[in-house]
């Protein structure tokens, strides 16, 4: 048990539950509110369930604070452990992440907060030729935040893709330099988004997108495909936020592309945002 709780565990016979002080709710005389407080870099299993894809298992790493008024000494931390233990065993959605902010205020009785979630995503893909099947990764970031009596909720995903040098194409006599890309698509989810949907958009969008596993008539397809398609980093956004302003449940958004240069000692990187 946190030792920052009161009433959450046993307790010795000898002493009953409203015997232990609950300190952190005690007043503090320094009158400082604090904008954030909560725990940080807590790893737990999660079932996520996203619009157009099964449930899936893996691994999250959450962040989640509330507002502490000036007058209150502290949080109570383990509330915030005891909510993620009551998430186990349900689908993880946009909607049970909205109302896990509500919950969250609710039992911190605090007047804002925020939940952000990190996990690796994976979805399979086919490969182009051969159609042999196998997983890619994706990374893709929940962060909420609340008002009591509202909840704003931010995605980010990390596709990763392939990118040729249009520049390079057109001077060279033969070849052309191309390297791995990330496109990094932070978007305001106003209703339920089809994360396949999105990945495969922004995967579109690049000289050719990327697979876990490739025969040889594969290898060769995304080598010229990539080399047919040729792309700057300023290509990379733009073609990507033409994407999301298409998308009815995309907001606002940034978008940024980093491309991990193959001849240079340095990235080539850009950025759209639409706020």
């Amino acid at each position: 048990m946190n030792s920052r709780d009161v009433g959450m565990g046993p307790t010795s016979s000898s002493t009953s539950p409203q015997a232990i002080p609950d300190v952190q709710s005690s007043v503090d005389n320094r009158h400082i509110a604090i904008q954030s407080v909560g725990i940080r870099s807590v790893k737990y299993p999660v079932l996520i369930e996203l619009k157009g894809q099964k449930p899936m298992p893996s691994v999250a790493e959450f962040e989640m604070t509330v507002y502490l008024p000036p007058e209150q000494k502290g949080t109570h931390m383990s509330r915030f452990i005891a909510l993620l233990e009551e998430m186990q065993g349900h689908a993880l959605t946009i909607a049970s992440f909205r109302a896990m902010l509500r919950d969250m205020l609710e039992r911190l009785d605090a007047p804002s907060g925020r939940v952000q979630m990190k996990l690796p995503y994976f979805i399979s893909k086919i490969a182009p030729v051969s159609g042999v099947s196998s997983l890619m990764d994706y990374e893709i970031t929940l962060d909420g935040h609340a008002k009591k009596g509202s909840e704003e909720i931010w995605m980010t995903v990390v596709v990763p893709v392939t990118s040729l040098c249009p520049c390079s194409k057109k001077i060279s006599e033969y070849g052309a330099h191309n390297q791995r890309s990330h496109v990094t698509a932070n978007v305001r989810v106003d209703n339920d988004l089809d994360i396949g949907l999105l990945i495969s958009s922004i995967e579109q969008q690049a000289s050719c997108e990327l697979f876990g596993l490739l025969k040889r008539p594969d290898e060769k397809y995304v080598t010229e495909r990539a080399y047919d398609n040729p792309k700057f980093v300023e290509d990379l956004v733009r073609d990507v936020a033409i994407v999301l302003n298409k998308l009815p449940e995309v907001g606002a958004y940034t978008v940024e592309a980093e491309n991990f240069e193959s001849i240079h000692n340095h990235s080539a990187y850009a950025k759209i945002e639409k706020l």
